[in-house]
């Protein structure tokens, strides 16, 4: 989230919508939200035309202040700083702010695998690109703040002020901002690339719920995008759009992540111990020393912005985690993992089929009970209090004339409960029958449209929890498609 302050770069150019700052933030994390929910390809293609406008607009703010002897505009000066040298600590600030700002860069290395072949030399041949095309940026715009004395602005940015004195305030001027805004808000999606990629690899180790380990037809790993967007959307709020509050948090779990997967890089090197594994296990070990330093310098220079936060979000993490895999590993031992089953065999089921009238889904659901059971039985619940509802004999009259040769149950409540019945009737019979299981199946209706299905009075969920909770049967809910005549 480093440098990703894109409600900035639209105030510059429409300072009124600074006091919207929230909105504009939550409607692009929208945005980025939905172009990954799309598919990760697409994500992708979006983000190559402002990319390429952005190179070109830096460059041409860059080349036309060289030119110019003196700016279109000049730059707005603020009230001068008491301090009058640079101490230690103002180095140690400024050095923390540069290498979070330096960050992203690690983005091409965890794409490889999606390059085409040969992956790594394509992979090594874009990072250099990266690095000369940053390079020459920092560079031209360093000339361009110095040439012209631009200096920190808490309502302009110094691009936005570079670019007014390039180019005067003028089409150009708001060329570049809207494609500077529209560069910094894709950037975040080097996270929605990343992220759900992360918690798909700690779902495959336990560590995680299994259901991020699960694609979308579009190779999206939905949840884990959904996650993220929802932190974000805590973030951005949380901070009142001020990305740059962010900063300290995004800079030292960067860098405890860098420094952590140097280390690991070291081990690897050193249990393989192929050809030449002691200069690359040198060379992960430079990096971890100076990735260190770094995070040693982050986290005291930003602990009083919420550096401290991290490290307590980290370590809930990494409880998080532990208490997801134990639990994975008692389900593991109960699935008796890794053992070899004895041979399967018959079992005497009693199906029991919740009813609520005579209609196509009760006959679609004794139909599929009588091909699942031995035997099978169904139940319906009265309620002699409710005047508008039928009477028991009502219900066995209309049961008896359907004749389905499937004996029903009328259990009574004049509570007006639907699941304390049938509990008692489930238990009773549990208690009392010689089968080997007992299967409760609940039909539901597949409706055709979404909002048909909101209609639905939700009878089977309740079933099912109250079943799950009080009885040890085996539960089988059903869904049988119902065509609905226009």
């Amino acid at each position: 989230m480093a440098g990703r302050n894109d409600t900035r770069w639209c105030a510059s150019a429409f300072p009124a919508l600074y006091a919207d700052r929230v909105w504009l933030c939550v409607i692009v994390l929208a945005l980025i939200t939905g172009v990954n929910l799309y598919g990760v390809a697409e994500s992708a293609k979006v983000m190559i035309v402002p990319t390429v406008v952005f190179v070109v607009a830096v460059f041409a703010v860059i080349v036309v202040g060289l030119l110019r002897a003196h700016p279109a505009t000049a730059p707005s000066h603020p009230a001068a700083s008491a301090a009058s040298g640079v101490g230690v600590l103002l180095l140690l600030r400024a050095f923390a702010s540069g290498c979070s700002a330096l960050t992203g860069v690690e983005a091409i290395a965890n794409a490889v695998p999606t390059f085409r072949s040969p992956r790594v030399k394509r992979a090594q041949r874009t990072e250099v690109a990266l690095g000369a095309l940053l390079g020459a940026m920092l560079l031209g715009l360093s000339l361009l703040i110095r040439k012209f004395h631009v200096a920190p602005n808490s309502t302009k940015t110094v691009l936005a002020q570079l670019t007014d004195a390039s180019f005067g305030h003028n089409a150009g001027f708001y060329v570049v901002q809207f494609a500077t805004m529209v560069l910094l808000a894709l950037a975040a999606n080097t996270s929605f690339g990343g992220m759900p990629v992360l918690t798909s690899l700690l779902a495959r180790d336990h560590n995680l719920p299994h259901v991020f380990w699960l694609r979308a037809d579009r190779q999206v790993y939905r949840h884990g995008v959904m996650v993220l967007s929802g932190a974000a959307l805590v973030l951005l709020i949380g901070a009142e759009g001020d990305t740059q509050a962010l900063v300290p948090f995004f800079a030292i779990g960067v860098f405890i992540g860098f420094t952590i997967s140097q280390i690991g890089m070291v081990r690897h090197w050193y249990i393989e111990q192929g050809a030449g594994w002691r200069g690359r296990a040198a060379l992960n070990a430079l990096g971890a020393a100076l990735t260190t330093v770094a995070l040693a310098i982050e986290l005291v220079a930003k602990f009083g912005e919420g550096g401290w936060l991290v490290f307590l979000t980290v370590a809930l993490l990494v409880a998080v985690f532990e208490w997801v895999n134990r639990t994975y590993r008692r389900i593991g031992a109960g699935l008796r993992v890794g053992e070899v089953p004895g041979p399967p065999g018959e079992h005497r089921s009693l199906v029991i089929v919740p009813v609520g009238a005579v209609n196509l889904l009760t006959q679609q659901a004794i139909s599929a009970a009588l091909s699942l059971g031995d035997e099978v039985r169904a139940v319906t619940v009265v309620h002699p209090d409710d005047q508008d509802a039928k009477s028991a004999d009502e219900v066995r009259d209309a049961w008896n004339a359907w004749h389905p040769n499937v004996p029903l149950t009328v259990p009574s409540s004049r509570t007006r409960s639907l699941t304390r019945p049938i509990v008692d009737h489930l238990r009773a019979v549990q208690a009392a029958t010689e089968h080997d299981r007992l299967v409760v199946l609940i039909p539901e209706m597949q409706l055709p449209h979404v909002w048909l299905r909101l209609l639905q009075n939700q009878r089977g969920a309740v079933l099912d929890r109250a079943i799950r909770r009080y009885t040890d049967a085996v539960i089988c809910r059903l869904r049988f498609h119902i065509d609905v005549p226009r």
